[in-house]
């Protein structure tokens, strides 16, 4: 890349260009210019506005769990937790919110009761002691 080009996309990135565009109008590869810019650290208007604080942008966000201010990014989901910590900590003690899709009833071969398995479709027990004596005979010593 020639010195020309990088003053160029230093240019067109300040103007608010994105990396594609850039690279069309110098006929150089996205890669080549993104890299640049990174490394550069050319920051365009697009990623200028996401770097602001969620309260100056659109309203305060704060954590489910701790209730400290939440930084949001334009054009993605809104997060609601500060970090996986607090938004484990969250679900753990609030599971009656969890929607679970995946239950499953079976019938245990062992002591013919109904039982519901969450996640596993292939399950055949209720329990590990069921299984064992199903297998096993139980354990009695005949």
């Amino acid at each position: 890349m020639t010195e020309e080009q990088k003053t160029q996309i230093a240019n067109l990135r300040g103007e608010g260009y994105g990396y594609v565009r850039i690279a069309q109008a110098l006929g150089i590869s996205e890669n080549t210019v993104k890299s640049f810019c990174r490394r550069k650290k050319l920051v365009g208007r697009a990623a200028a506005s996401q770097a602001m604080p969620a309260a100056v942008r659109d309203g305060n966000h704060f954590c489910l769990c701790c209730g400290k201010e939440v930084a949001q990014t334009l054009g993605r989901k809104e997060k609601k937790f500060c970090s996986d910590r607090c938004r484990n900590k969250w679900w753990n003690s609030h599971l009656d919110r969890v929607n679970r899709k995946a239950n499953y009833e079976f019938i245990c071969p062992q002591c013919k009761k109904k039982f519901t398995a969450y996640g596993n479709a292939k399950r055949k027990y209720c329990s590990h002691e069921c299984y064992i004596a199903h297998r096993f005979g139980g354990g009695a010593d005949d």
